[in-house]
Order: C-alpha cells, then structure tokens, then sequence
C-alpha cells in the first residue's frame, strides 16, 4: 500500500441559494484553487472523481473541461450527503493501491431553498424503507423529513440520557463562535444557547430553526498523490491520509428500533473503529474534527461514534467545553455545515480542506495550536459515512 498525501486543497466561500455562481463554473474554480495550491497542472492528474447530488449525468466533466481537456477518466460520485467524501475515498484508494499516483477530487453543489424532497416522484425513492421506519419511532406529522430524521435521533438521546435541549443549543452556539474567524462561513454571526432556543420553533421541544443547516451552494477540491510522485515533483509531504474508511448501513440500522441508528450511529462508529485500529491510534489521540453537524443533534449523537466521549456523556463534554478551543477536541473550527453551509457535493471536501489547512499550520484565525492527528466524518443518510484520519507528516 502506498501512502498518500493532500498536495493541494481548494474551496470558494459558501453562498444561499440563488447567489452563487452556476455549478460548473463553481467546480472550475475549486478544482483549479486545489492544483494551484499543489503547484501542478492540470496534466499531470491521471484520474478524477466529481461529486454532486443535485445535477445531471457529467456535471463533472462540464465542470472539468474547463480546467483541461486531456481526456483522463473522470467519474461523476453521487451518495447522499457523503458525496464529497466518497470521491475522496475513491482517489485515495487508487493511490494507496499503487494504480495511480496524482488524482483530483471536486465536489461541488447548487441548491434550490428550502427543505430537500425527491427529484424523481414516478419511480420508488431510495428511503422508502427509511420513511417506513421513521413513521413507526416517530409521530411528527407535518414536519420535513430531514428534520424529523435527525431531530428523531436527538430525541431519542434525550429520552435515553435526560440530554436537555439546550445542550443542541450550546452545540450551535459553538459553531457560530467558530464560524466567526472563518471568512468562508455563509454565517458569521455570533449567537448564544439563548439565541438559538429563542429562535423559531420547528419542532416544539425538539429544534428550533437555528439547529439546522441551511441549504448552500459550493464548490471543493483536493488534489492526492503518492510519496513517489510528491518525491519527484518537489512537493510537500505535510499532509498524510494515515487512514480512511467508509461503511454503508447494517441491519441494525433498521432492527435496533432506535432513531439514532436510522441516521446512521452505527455506521459511523463502525468506520471510525476501523479507522482507530488501522491508523493504531484512539479518539484520545485527536487534536481537531470535523464533523457532519447537518444539525445539531447530529453533531452531538456523532460526539460518542466517534468515541470523542462516552456514550450519554455528550452534554457533559458540551458543558465541559471539551469540543472547543481550550478544551480536549476542537470540533468544526470551521464553523461546520451548521454555520460554514452545506452544499451537498462539497461537504466532504470542504472538511478535507480545513483539515489539511489546520495540519499544515495554515488556517489563521481558525488555527487549533499544535494541531497533529485530525479526523473527519461525513455522513449520507440511505447510506454512507467516510471517516478519514489525518496526520502531520
């Protein structure tokens, strides 16, 4: 297996809907910052891997065509929210595996307002069975489905630890102090818990509008290679994927009666152990993550997959302060999906982008001091999550 190495990382800030750029032009120009940023052209990438959830078939090449035309493989990657992370996974895999040795991964997403829904309404959606199951853990008639999954698996940690709301408020709080320092947040403004549970309620006792994320549009690149191809073009060895996994649902997902497990607990805590044993490290090891905050109650619940704290112990490591700066893991110094956005296709890659950022000392205002060993978690509900481990080369 051969290692492999972020050479270079690209995003463009965040925007609503409406106010971005059209998706091509979005993946153009992360892809375009993420080679610059490798000190390479776009000839020497042998292989790419695009990701994007709302668009149709070769958005990646009409997005790439405008980097080069050299007529290397490139592969459009849709799952779900994990998007960005799949088309890393992907090129990470053919460098390790010693096929390849420079592969480019962009996602990128332009998204309409308001909640998501289906595309295609005349053929069965890939969540029936999900919605089945929703229907039968939860009665929340009227509210949108995203909500209710991830919303359903807050409550279900609040019936099993007596987690109080406030506890997703100070998790959104946080993510607005972050997000303060990071000038490609679409929200910058700083908020309190009490902000947060002031704010509009969409699900009375279960969240208020601000613990969600907001539809964004994006774009996010990286660029990977492998020691041999770094060694020979003269380029930096910072940044080492020192382990990566992705898993798809078991049938725990669907048997343990449990909302947790329906938006995917068990799918994360599985990719993250299999990530801790290959890497030979423990979430005690960890400087910096970022993770999949969709909503709040998503990051908290991903505090324990993760093994960051014990499981029912989320709201103490909340109230600890033990997922910011000062305390034992900073968790999205980006500000997140709940205050950076989330374009679907780019998420992964955006995480990605921090982290490399963070790791090579780069990341400014957001900078976590000392920052050596980093985790992300991406996670596509139907369903995927990729939990990537990277290192201080």
């Amino acid at each position: 297996m051969s290692d492999v190495f972020v050479a270079g990382v690209g995003m463009i800030p965040f925007a609503k809907p409406g106010a971005s750029a059209p998706y091509h032009e979005m993946g153009t120009e992360a892809a375009k910052l993420a080679l610059a940023d490798a000190g390479l052209g776009y000839e020497k990438v042998e292989q790419a891997y695009v990701g994007y959830v709302y668009g149709d078939s070769t958005c990646g090449q009409r997005a790439l065509y405008h980097v080069g035309m050299t007529g290397i493989p490139i592969v459009n990657v849709n799952n779900n929210c994990s998007t960005g992370s799949t088309a890393l996974f992907m090129a990470r895999q053919m460098i390790a595996s010693g096929a390849l040795d420079c592969v480019l991964a962009v996602g990128f997403e332009q998204m309409k307002p308001g909640a998501l829904g289906s595309v295609y309404t005349d053929r069965p959606s890939a969540f029936e069975e999900f919605d089945a199951a929703a229907d039968q853990l939860i009665d929340a008639p009227g509210i949108p489905l995203a909500l209710r999954y991830f919303g359903g698996a807050g409550l279900s940690h609040m019936k099993k630890y007596g987690t109080p709301l406030e506890a997703f408020a100070k998790v959104r709080a946080k993510a607005s102090r972050h997000a303060r320092n990071n000038p490609l947040a679409i929200f910058r403004k700083e908020v309190t818990a009490d902000d947060v549970m002031n704010d509009q309620v969409i699900w009375p006792g279960v969240m208020t509008r601000m613990m969600a994320c907001p539809p964004t549009c994006g774009g996010a690149a990286a660029v990977l290679v492998s020691e041999r191809f770094a060694d020979k073009h003269g380029i930096g060895k910072q940044v080492r994927i020192a382990a990566q996994a992705m898993t798809t649902d078991t049938p725990s997902t669907f048997k343990a009666g449990d909302m947790m497990q329906l938006v995917g607990y068990d799918m994360a805590k599985e990719a993250a152990s299999r990530v801790y044993e290959s890497a030979g490290i423990g979430p005690r090891d960890l400087d910096v993550v970022e993770l999949h905050d969709c909503f709040a109650h998503n990051e908290l619940i991903t505090y324990e997959a993760l093994g960051l704290c014990g499981e029912g112990e989320a709201g103490k490591f909340i109230d600890d302060g033990d997922n910011t700066y000062g305390g034992r893991i900073v968790t999205n110094p980006s500000g997140g999906l709940l205050s950076k956005g989330h374009p679907l296709g780019a998420t992964g890659l955006a995480q990605c982008f921090e982290l490399t950022r963070q790791l090579r000392g780069t990341a400014g205002p957001t900078q976590v001091e000392g920052a050596k060993v980093a985790l992300q978690h991406n996670l596509g509900l139907g369903g995927a999550c990729v939990v990537t481990l990277y290192q201080r080369h």
